[in-house]
């Protein structure tokens, strides 16, 4: 009977993940068929839906030969600025609303709770025009900004730090050991789990993101790749193969990332359900 059941699970399993995969593996078909093959094949569904009959790395090439190239690199280089000093603060800043009382804790969690909440749009054109006004429009400065602060990567490590065996820090402390040392040496080295699913919730935020980098950097030298695919499309015309061939790239990058990280995500977040 168990193993009627495993075998059940895993199939539904399977099937669930070639449903999720197929639409993936049809965009990345058709970055590699001329672009009159792309839905000849759609209506009715053949073998030639799923396979390049016709075999063409020419939307790639001409992809890597535009601007695109440029706004692949700036997306790298926003994300990874983002995910560095984003770790640096939300660690300190989750380190402190978890160890240290200070007046008014609870109420600066809630705010920071809720703050992550809010949809993004809904802050975007204000935020857009004190970025304006401080001069940051066309900068990466004004690209990496909103993201570094992440309510709910503060949440997560902070639920992990919670966790945490206070011995560990009064040791620490009787020893002579002050605040900072005590974060950088004994908290942030058995934190590598939650740091890491941090830096995913940093990364995913930064790599997905389109309204702020379309308001913030509107020049050809600052736009990432999630507004450069737009640029494919115009009022008249649209370029369905380089953008099969954009969101083939783009997609692949965050899904290595995911899958090679995905267990130190999953202990993260199995260690920060009870705690308070």
């Amino acid at each position: 009977m168990n193993n009627n059941a495993t075998m059940v699970r895993t199939s539904l399993t399977v099937l669930c993940a070639i449903l999720f995969a197929l639409p993936l593996w049809w965009v990345a078909v058709s970055a590699l068929r001329p672009e009159n093959d792309i839905f000849r094949y759609l209506s009715p569904l053949s073998w030639g839906t799923l396979l390049p009959l016709n075999f063409t790395l020419e939307h790639v090439v001409e992809l890597w030969s535009g601007p695109f190239r440029l706004a692949i690199m700036n997306s790298i280089i926003v994300t990874t600025v983002t995910i560095l000093v984003g770790l640096a603060i939300c660690s300190a800043a989750a380190f402190a609303l978890a160890i240290i009382d200070f007046p008014g804790r609870n109420i600066v969690f809630i705010v920071m709770v809720v703050s992550f909440l809010i949809p993004f749009d809904a802050i975007a054109v204000p935020l857009y025009q004190t970025m304006r006004n401080l001069n940051l429009q066309n900068t990466y400065t004004g690209l990496v900004l909103p993201g570094i602060g992440n309510g709910l990567a503060v949440f997560l490590l902070r639920q992990f730090f919670l966790g945490i065996p206070k011995e560990l820090r009064e040791a620490a402390m009787i020893d002579g050991m002050g605040w900072f040392g005590v974060f950088w040496r004994i908290y942030l080295p058995l934190s590598v789990p939650a740091l890491i699913s941090a830096a995913l919730i940093l990364f995913v935020f930064q790599w997905q993101a389109y309204l702020w980098p379309l308001l913030i950097a509107p020049a050809p030298d600052y736009k990432v790749a999630a507004v450069a695919i737009a640029q494919f499309s115009t009022q008249y015309d649209v370029n369905y193969a380089l953008i099969f061939a954009a969101a083939l790239f783009i997609s692949l990058i965050p899904m290595v990332i995911l899958t090679g990280f995905q267990r130190g995500f999953s202990a993260s977040v199995a260690s920060t359900g009870g705690k308070e």
